[in-house]
Protein backbone atom coordinates (compact mmCIF):
# COMPACT_ATOMS: atom_id res chain seq x y z
CA UNK A 1 0.00 0.00 0.00
CA UNK A 2 1.33 3.39 -1.05
CA UNK A 3 0.55 6.47 1.35
CA UNK A 4 1.21 10.00 -0.76
CA UNK A 5 0.65 13.47 1.76
CA UNK A 6 0.86 16.86 0.31
CA UNK A 7 0.17 20.23 1.12
CA UNK A 8 -2.74 21.59 0.07
CA UNK A 9 -2.33 25.29 -1.74
CA UNK A 10 -2.82 28.27 0.70
CA UNK A 11 -6.80 28.96 1.23
CA UNK A 12 -7.99 25.92 -0.04
CA UNK A 13 -9.90 22.87 2.12
CA UNK A 14 -8.12 19.89 2.90
CA UNK A 15 -9.22 16.77 2.04
CA UNK A 16 -8.43 13.06 1.87
CA UNK A 17 -8.52 10.69 -1.58
CA UNK A 18 -8.87 7.02 -0.82
CA UNK A 19 -8.00 5.02 -4.29
CA UNK A 20 -8.62 1.01 -3.33
CA UNK A 21 -9.69 -1.61 -5.44
CA UNK A 22 -12.50 -2.43 -2.58
CA UNK A 23 -13.31 -1.61 0.91
CA UNK A 24 -11.81 -3.96 3.81
CA UNK A 25 -13.35 -3.98 6.83
CA UNK A 26 -9.89 -2.39 7.98
CA UNK A 27 -9.77 0.35 5.70
CA UNK A 28 -13.44 0.79 6.40
CA UNK A 29 -12.64 0.97 10.45
CA UNK A 30 -9.82 4.01 9.09
CA UNK A 31 -11.96 6.09 7.56
CA UNK A 32 -14.60 5.93 10.50
CA UNK A 33 -12.32 6.99 12.60
CA UNK A 34 -11.04 9.77 10.74
CA UNK A 35 -14.52 10.91 10.17
CA UNK A 36 -15.69 10.52 13.73
CA UNK A 37 -12.89 12.21 15.36
CA UNK A 38 -13.00 12.14 19.68
CA UNK A 39 -14.26 8.68 19.18
CA UNK A 40 -17.88 9.94 18.54
CA UNK A 41 -20.36 7.46 17.26
CA UNK A 42 -22.15 7.70 14.15
CA UNK A 43 -25.38 6.68 13.79
CA UNK A 44 -29.14 7.44 12.37
CA UNK A 45 -32.63 8.05 13.63
CA UNK A 46 -35.06 8.52 11.24
CA UNK A 47 -32.90 9.42 7.83
CA UNK A 48 -31.11 11.65 10.25
CA UNK A 49 -27.57 11.15 10.77
CA UNK A 50 -26.51 12.35 14.51
CA UNK A 51 -22.68 12.08 16.51
CA UNK A 52 -23.39 10.03 19.61
CA UNK A 53 -20.89 10.16 22.45
CA UNK A 54 -19.96 7.10 23.68
CA UNK A 55 -20.31 8.20 27.21
CA UNK A 56 -24.08 9.13 26.48
CA UNK A 57 -24.90 5.52 25.34
CA UNK A 58 -26.37 2.55 27.96
CA UNK A 59 -25.62 -0.25 25.98
CA UNK A 60 -25.49 -1.04 22.12
CA UNK A 61 -27.52 -4.45 20.68
CA UNK A 62 -28.01 -6.54 17.50
CA UNK A 63 -30.87 -7.58 16.43
CA UNK A 64 -31.81 -9.27 13.28
CA UNK A 65 -28.68 -7.96 11.75
CA UNK A 66 -29.06 -4.32 12.71
CA UNK A 67 -27.39 -2.16 15.41
CA UNK A 68 -28.66 -0.04 17.92
CA UNK A 69 -27.35 2.19 20.79
CA UNK A 70 -29.93 2.77 23.29
CA UNK A 71 -29.14 6.15 25.06
CA UNK A 72 -31.43 7.79 27.68
CA UNK A 73 -34.20 9.44 25.33
CA UNK A 74 -33.21 8.04 22.24
CA UNK A 75 -32.32 5.13 20.07
CA UNK A 76 -29.91 4.79 17.28
CA UNK A 77 -29.27 2.61 14.23
CA UNK A 78 -25.56 2.52 13.34
CA UNK A 79 -24.30 0.93 10.21
CA UNK A 80 -21.48 -0.75 11.99
CA UNK A 81 -21.66 -4.09 13.29
CA UNK A 82 -21.73 -4.85 16.48
CA UNK A 83 -18.06 -6.38 16.52
CA UNK A 84 -16.64 -3.42 15.01
CA UNK A 85 -18.30 -0.90 17.28
CA UNK A 86 -16.57 -3.54 20.15
CA UNK A 87 -13.27 -3.10 17.97
CA UNK A 88 -13.20 0.41 18.45
CA UNK A 89 -11.80 -0.58 21.72
CA UNK A 90 -14.38 1.79 23.78
CA UNK A 91 -12.68 0.86 27.30
CA UNK A 92 -16.03 1.76 29.14
CA UNK A 93 -17.80 -1.10 27.38
CA UNK A 94 -18.04 -4.52 27.46
CA UNK A 95 -19.66 -7.65 26.34
CA UNK A 96 -22.50 -9.35 28.48
CA UNK A 97 -24.06 -11.81 25.48
CA UNK A 98 -23.80 -12.23 22.25
CA UNK A 99 -25.74 -9.85 21.19
CA UNK A 100 -24.82 -6.72 23.71
CA UNK A 101 -22.02 -4.23 25.17
CA UNK A 102 -22.44 -2.34 28.09
CA UNK A 103 -21.30 0.62 29.10
CA UNK A 104 -19.86 -0.66 32.68
CA UNK A 105 -20.32 3.37 33.95
CA UNK A 106 -24.08 2.72 33.40
CA UNK A 107 -24.41 -0.54 35.83
CA UNK A 108 -26.12 0.33 38.99
CA UNK A 109 -26.41 -3.17 40.52
CA UNK A 110 -25.56 -6.72 39.41
CA UNK A 111 -27.70 -9.67 40.45
CA UNK A 112 -26.66 -13.19 40.06
CA UNK A 113 -28.92 -15.81 39.33
CA UNK A 114 -28.79 -19.74 40.10
CA UNK A 115 -28.07 -20.51 36.27
CA UNK A 116 -25.02 -19.07 36.23
CA UNK A 117 -26.12 -16.00 34.46
CA UNK A 118 -26.72 -12.66 36.01
CA UNK A 119 -28.36 -9.52 36.03
CA UNK A 120 -27.40 -5.86 35.24
CA UNK A 121 -29.31 -3.14 36.43
CA UNK A 122 -28.54 -0.04 34.45
CA UNK A 123 -28.97 3.75 35.98
CA UNK A 124 -31.93 3.95 34.46
CA UNK A 125 -33.26 0.67 35.58
CA UNK A 126 -33.06 -1.15 32.74
CA UNK A 127 -32.46 -4.99 32.79
CA UNK A 128 -30.11 -6.84 30.69
CA UNK A 129 -29.03 -10.44 30.67
CA UNK A 130 -25.39 -11.50 31.42
CA UNK A 131 -24.67 -14.79 29.76
CA UNK A 132 -22.68 -17.07 31.79
CA UNK A 133 -19.54 -16.68 29.46
CA UNK A 134 -19.51 -13.23 30.26
CA UNK A 135 -20.20 -12.94 34.01
CA UNK A 136 -16.71 -13.36 35.07
CA UNK A 137 -15.41 -11.01 32.88
CA UNK A 138 -17.78 -8.08 34.19
CA UNK A 139 -16.84 -9.05 37.81
CA UNK A 140 -13.23 -8.88 36.92
CA UNK A 141 -13.80 -5.51 35.12
CA UNK A 142 -15.94 -4.23 38.35
CA UNK A 143 -13.11 -5.58 40.85
CA UNK A 144 -15.80 -7.95 42.40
Amino acid sequence: MKITIKEPPAGTEEEIIVLCHNISPELLRVLNSIKTPNNMLVANIDNEIHRVNPLDVFYIESVDRKTFLYCESNVYESKQKLYELEERAMKDFLRISKSIIVNVNKIKTLIPSLSGNGEAVLTNNERLVISRRYVNDLREILGM
